[in-house]
């Protein structure tokens, strides 16, 4: 249907046809210098020594653990409240999630009590997702896993452009997977980025991305070799130039549109507060990238319908997100998982629209049809 108000859009311009009918002109289409320029540009852009692009998050997130070396036998501690690949990536290279619980309804991270909860000696490493953008509780995290011996890894697919105390969030940890899906704040339609500060992790990845080869196809057509060894059982998990070049250009666009993407959801913030929603996040601390805008439904009020009669008025919505632990597959592999403040707040979330090209009439537009299904 055509939305009135979608849940999200693209800012894509001349820049970025630009951008693809440049890599079109050069003939090479496949990982080579641009890819270079996208990854040294977001390294430079989070301050890290490390950034490798990959066909996309789940991929990045499926390499860190791998290259953390976590495998049969380990445990990672994830969150449920997030989007399935997050304890996916843990289960492809045969290890074990546990699930911890979120802090709270106006907190919909992973909560540090919570992961200590779950420690056991089989631990290997925890992932923290920083919901929606807003950071997690790192210091409290990160003193944790000091404790304990672990890898830290970020799901940094929502914070491109988000920081806590002035350090990139995906620059905390060991290792930070962002995601550049097509509704993310930096979009390449598919494609990721790893991010580490640690060398022999970013050797390991640079391998297995590509085959477990010693010299790419770029390599080769640049003339910097001729040939090549396979060191490792890798994988095709490289992005291309084309989604490079778009990566470029978004990259650009970055930081504006998440000061757009902040504007737009303390206006939401302000009008909704008096109407009795959650709001989560709202006065916590760090600079969030601002990717989706979540609140909490009151007690009295049906979800589906609620949803229902937006959508009659031409308003998307989404849910972020059904609890991982509750979906078949989790339920008959960790089939004891008890996390009843996920469990209540998952139940009282919708996803209401949130971009950069919105504008403030679109955001009262929401707000009104707010209004009139409550009531008021």
């Amino acid at each position: 249907m055509e939305w009135r108000v979608p849940l999200a859009d693209l800012d894509y311009g001349k820049e970025e046809e630009e951008a693809v009918l440049d890599v079109l002109h050069r003939r090479w289409l496949t990982m080579g210098a641009v890819t270079q320029q996208f990854e040294n540009g977001f390294a430079q852009f989070v301050g890290v020594k490390h950034a490798l692009a990959v066909s996309n998050a789940t991929v990045a997130l499926h390499l860190a653990c791998l290259a953390l070396g976590i495998g049969p036998g380990d445990e990672v501690i994830v969150p449920s409240l997030t989007f399935v690949a997050t304890a996916n990536a843990v289960k492809y290279t045969g290890a074990q999630v546990r699930f911890a619980d979120i802090v709270g309804p106006d907190e919909l991270n992973i909560s540090p009590g919570a992961i200590e909860e779950q420690i056991t000696p089989r631990t290997k490493a925890v992932i923290v997702v920083h919901y929606g953008g807003y950071p997690c509780r790192m210091k409290a995290i990160k003193d944790i896993v000091n404790r304990h011996g672990l890898k830290l890894i970020e799901d940094a697919a929502h914070t491109p452009g988000a920081y806590l105390d002035g350090v990139s969030l995906g620059t905390w940890g060991d290792v930070g997977c962002f995601s550049f899906f097509s509704n993310k704040n930096l979009s390449t339609g598919e494609g990721g980025m790893l991010v580490t500060n640690h060398e022999d992790v970013a050797e390991k990845v640079r391998l297995l991305r590509s085959h477990g080869m010693t010299s790419l196809t770029w390599d080769r057509h640049q003339g910097h070799s001729y040939s090549y060894d396979v060191v490792d059982l890798g994988y095709n998990y490289r992005i291309d130039e084309i989604r490079s070049a778009l990566g470029l250009a978004q990259l650009k666009k970055l930081p504006g549109n998440n000061i757009r993407r902040k504007n737009f959801t303390e206006q939401y913030w302000e009008d909704l507060a008096p109407l009795g929603f959650g709001l989560p996040f709202r006065g916590k601390p760090g600079e969030p990238s601002y990717h989706i805008f979540p609140v909490i439904l009151p007690g009295d009020v049906d979800r589906q319908s609620f949803m229902e009669q937006l959508r009659a008025s031409g308003i998307q919505t989404s849910i972020h997100y059904p609890p991982i632990h509750r979906f078949s597959y989790y339920r008959k592999e960790c089939p004891e998982v008890a996390l009843p403040i996920t469990e209540t707040v998952s139940s009282q979330e919708v996803t209401l629209p949130l971009y950069p090209t919105m504008t403030d009439e679109k955001v009262y537009t929401v707000v009104l049809a707010i209004q009139k299904v409550l009531g008021f």
